[in-house]
């Protein structure tokens, strides 16, 4: 029995010793406490700095470590054994809120100060507890350091793993919602963990089935090690992925083993900045570190080494005084430590607001660049700073090296492609055709909507398994499907409108957009002047220089027989006109003496039938065509008489009439085919009908010769397509889209679709194009030429008798000077042609 006895006795001291083990340097002058997690890496390294820290203050200060056992009850625990049991004077607690704040309150109730590890502490916390003081920066910042590196590679949603471990989670988690709430990031997902946690394979399972790929671990190292252990098991480690770690994670990236480490390639970390360490302090931190805890493959400080031996050297400067000038003391603190400045204002250091962005390649990491909180990244920390995170180079991404961004999002694990709805039933089957299929009844999907759809989706870097549903009813009762989830999608001729993004998001509009008025045509004729349109200026100049040149032959050949040759010139010069001008419209053969004059007129009163015939035809077909207008021109027009107007009942229109055009909505009727409309324009059921502008484009198109469009264009969105709010591929097909844009294609698509509506009128009346100098080139030179003929022979036969007619000298000499200028007139084209005809690379040139 007394072996029992003792047994449990001995046992009982055995687990004294593991839970509060102590070292000292000394057992006189000023003592000072700390309360490690003794079992993880960072409190390793913090015990060893402090040791360092007290060794370079004074060799009569004592440290007393103690350690926590990860819980706030232990802590508590080994705060009063330091206190009453070793008389230490200040304590410095662990980076953990819920076992600083079980140290705090004993600390006041004890009277003595706490130096706190945990760069988190509440507001209140220096409030409640006046002894207490927060000896690390607050790393919040970080958050947006991480949004700043999600926005950078355009990612909208990320899933958040966080170590549900005290109120700092979600203390944090608030400072991470506002910071993605800025760059336009939603979250995904909010998995919480414990470091025990047995749900871990069944969370990362739910993370790895949805399509969102980037993810965010704020947790401790050794629940981050299990994290990517798993990710790397369950092939979440691959392209596509995305992971970033925050400080809690990356400060000690270091202190990971090989094995570890090689699971977390291609992860980026957010972690706090510090200066180079002092060659001094790393060469003693390692030799010390190496001794005490040789499994350790790794023997660097890391950034809780700098912050212990910072806090130990502010906490150790200030011992053998009284508690209340020992805080004083503290607050007063300012130097330049290892981890940075070390100031305390209101007891609190200030934030950290620089921080280091590093990349996990192989079995190590490399240091990218910085980040700096107003500023953005950098290359070097004083260097100039950028918004995007790309200045810092090639990233290695996990699976796919530093070619190419991951799209953060995946499709492998839909269990079947998209459905996308489209509307049976549109205005005009050009935009959107249900066809079925008389066997199998499976619908046939076409139209302009169709065709733009499925070039984008051909211009996505990945494959898009889709099918059409075809579906009846409102747009916006299909929009409401989308965002319901029952449709993945909807195509269509959907217009854009701000009440449809209460239920979904759009894409970029592939359509013009506006609301226009069509109206019927009414035609008009007024045209003072419409007797001169039929001869361009050109033919009307033509025809009176020939016709005055072949009055002037008749009359030189005629001029003995029918005036007197004595008479006055102006006399003479009207006989040439009346002659010239009389021989189109009456034959004066019977009055003609010589036969020269009887050929040149018949040829032109040949050619003056043909002249003429062709004024008549034109003039008669300009006369029948009316001139076109509207025959409503504006909306105040429609309002004043009550009309009735016309829409598309399955779109937003009536609405838009009512709310923004003011109409009453007792004269609005709804249509559903561009049939329906006509017939209704015809029957004057309706006055005007408002379509969307792609519509109406076709609807005048097709009823090209009754219909046009009148009024301003009412601006509203065009037709684009709906995809859920929040949903990772409209940014992708968003870029697809305006790529189809960039190249042409959609401009090929529109100009296929008017060419392919015809117009079911009568052929259209277009205005007759006036009559030009080109289509009467040969009867005017054959009248003319016949006319010079007839001239040159009746000179040179009356040339013999010029001696003889002496009066007849004058006339002679103006028709040799007329056929002078005709000749030299003629040799000058002769050259002409010879000149176009000769080539220039000839040898004689």
């Amino acid at each position: 029995m007394e072996v029992v006895v003792y047994l449990m006795l001995l046992i009982y001291l055995v687990h004294l010793a593991f839970l509060f083990p102590s070292s000292t340097q000394a057992d006189n002058g000023g003592k000072l406490g700390a309360i490690l997690d003794c079992s993880s890496r960072a409190g390793k390294e913090e015990g060893v700095a402090m040791e360092l820290a007290i060794r370079d203050i004074n060799k009569n200060l004592t440290l007393w470590t103690k350690c926590s056992r990860h819980g706030h009850l232990h802590a508590a625990q080994a705060a009063r054994y330091l206190v009453n049991r070793r008389g230490v004077k200040g304590i410095i607690a662990p980076n953990s809120w819920d076992e600083s704040s079980a140290i705090a309150e004993v600390g006041h109730q004890l009277n003595v100060p706490i130096v706190s590890l945990y760069d988190s502490t509440p507001v209140w916390a220096t409030t409640r507890w006046p002894s207490f003081v927060q000896a690390s920066p607050s790393t919040c910042s970080q958050m947006k350091a991480v949004a700043s590196i999600v926005n950078s590679w355009g990612w909208r949603r990320v899933n958040v793993i966080y170590e549900d471990a005290d109120f700092a989670s979600s203390n944090i988690l608030n400072h991470l919602y506002g910071a993605l709430h800025d760059a336009d990031v939603e979250f995904s997902a909010l998995v919480p963990l414990s470091s025990s946690s047995h749900t871990l394979h069944e969370e990362m399972e739910k993370l790895r089935s949805g399509q969102c790929r980037v993810f965010v671990v704020h947790t401790s190292l050794g629940l981050a090690e299990r994290i990517f252990g798993k990710a790397k098991e369950m092939k979440m480690m691959e392209e596509e992925y995305v992971w970033i770690t925050t400080h809690s994670v990356t400060s000690m990236i270091h202190a990971v083993n090989a094995s570890v480490i090689s699971s977390m390639e291609g992860v980026v970390g957010v972690a706090r900045y510090f200066p180079d360490v002092r060659e001094d302090f790393h060469k003693k931190f390692t030799a010390n570190f190496r001794q005490k805890y040789p499994e350790e493959k790794n023997d660097d400080p890391g950034m809780s080494a700098l912050q212990a031996y910072d806090a130990a050297r502010a906490v150790g400067s200030a011992l053998n005084v009284d508690a209340q000038k020992m805080m004083e003391a503290i607050e007063k603190t300012n130097f330049q430590g290892l981890s940075g400045e070390i100031r305390f204002d209101d007891r609190k250091l200030a934030p950290a607001n620089r921080f280091r962005i590093i990349n996990v390649v192989g079995k190590s990491y490399r240091e990218l660049g910085f980040w700096s909180e107003g500023l953005g990244f950098s290359t070097v920390m004083e260097d100039a700073h950028n918004s995007s995170m790309i200045i810092l180079g090639h990233v290695f991404w996990p699976g796919g090296g530093p070619w190419s961004a991951p799209r953060g999002w995946g499709l492998e694990t839909i269990p079947k492609p998209l459905r996308i709805g489209v509307p049976n039933g549109s205005l005009l089957e050009k935009f959107i055709k249900v066809e079925y299929d008389p066997i199998t009844k499976q619908p046939n999907f076409s139209g302009f909507s169709i065709q733009v759809f499925t070039k984008t989706v051909a211009k996505l870097k990945y494959d898009l398994p889709h099918e059409f549903v075809a579906l009846q009813g409102s747009y916006t009762e299909m929009v409401k499907k989308v965002q319901n989830k029952e449709l993945d999608a909807a195509v269509g001729d959907i217009n854009i409108i701000s009440s449809r993004y209460e239920y979904v998001e759009f894409t970029h509009a592939y359509t013009e957009s506006g609301l226009c008025m069509v109206v019927p045509i009414e035609r008009r004729s007024s045209r003072a002047w419409l007797f001169m349109k039929p001869f361009t200026k050109g033919l009307w100049l033509l025809t009176i220089l020939i016709n005055v040149y072949n009055g002037f032959v008749i009359w030189s050949i005629e001029k003995h027989h029918c005036s007197d040759p004595k008479a006055p010139i102006l006399a003479q010069i009207a006989s040439l006109i009346w002659l010239a001008f009389a021989t189109l419209f009456s034959w004066h053969g019977g009055r003609l003496h010589s036969d020269l004059s009887k050929m040149a007129t018949v040829v032109w009163l040949f050619v003056a039938l043909i002249i003429t015939q062709s004024y008549t035809a034109s003039l008669t077909s300009m006369l029948t065509l009316q001139n076109i207008e509207p025959k409503i021109s504006s909306l105040e027009t429609l309002k004043a008489q009550h009309a009735y107007v016309g829409y598309n009942k399955r779109s937003f229109v009536k609405d838009y009439l009512v709310t923004a055009l003011h109409f009453n909505p007792d004269y609005i009727k709804n249509f559903t085919t561009a049939e329906d409309y006509s017939e209704a324009f015809k029957s004057g059921e309706i006055a005007a009908a408002f379509l969307e502008a792609p519509d109406a484009k076709l609807f005048v198109a097709k009823y090209c010769n009754t219909f046009t469009i009148a009024g301003p264009t009412y601006k509203v969105g065009g037709y684009g397509f709906a995809f859920p709010k929040g949903s990772v591929l409209l940014h992708d097909i968003d870029e697809a889209l305006l790529s189809v844009f960039e190249s042409g294609e959609l401009k090929e698509l529109e100009d296929s679709l008017m060419a392919s509506q015809t117009c079911v009128d009568s052929q259209p009346q277009n205005d007759p194009a006036s009559l030009s100098p080109q289509g009467f080139f040969v009867p005017f030179i054959f009248t003319g030429g016949t006319s010079t003929v007839a001239l040159a022979i009746y000179y040179f036969r009356t040339r013999l008798n010029a001696d003889s007619m002496p009066q007849h000298k004058g006339i002679w000499l103006l028709i040799s000077l007329v056929l002078l200028k005709w000749r030299n007139h003629r040799n000058r084209f002769s050259r002409k042609v010879s000149d176009i005809d000769t080539p220039t690379d000839s040898p004689n040139v």
